[in-house]
């Protein structure tokens, strides 16, 4: 079931219903405005003991469960490379498109303890972040 979040204002709602409904997890999808409300969706989830997957670990680092995507750090690196050959004369046309390559596992044992859920011993093996 989705739950629409198109601001701020809507994210304590989507949450609440989501719990009032007994998903067994939520997944929040990787945008601006939610990695925004990172903080809030954490208190929020965690209120209602929620198990939640995100895209990004930055919502990991603010007490998020899991993440699996692409590295915010990564991306806006590569941006100020292409930025950089711009300023430098490079046609913005001419420079090639890039996608990620490599994706991050990002773990919160200390929200997942919280929960009351245990990860595999491989599953924490594969993480590149374990936030404890």
């Amino acid at each position: 079931m989705v739950r629409d979040v198109h601001g701020p204002a809507d994210v304590k709602a989507a949450i609440e219903r989501l719990a009032s409904e007994r998903v067994d997890v939520a997944i929040v999808l990787q945008t601006n405005t939610l990695i925004s409300e990172r903080r809030q969706i954490a208190a929020l989830v965690a209120a209602h003991r929620l198990p939640t997957v995100y895209g990004y670990r930055e919502h990991v680092d603010d007490g998020g469960l899991i993440s699996y995507g692409v590295d915010l750090r990564w991306c806006w690196h590569r941006a100020a490379n292409f930025v950089h050959q711009i300023l430098n004369g490079a046609a913005a046309g001419n420079l090639p498109l890039e996608f990620p390559t490599h994706l991050v596992l990002a773990i919160n044992l200390k929200t997942a303890k919280a929960l009351g859920l245990e990860f595999s011993p491989l599953l924490l093996a594969r993480a590149d972040i374990i936030v404890e």
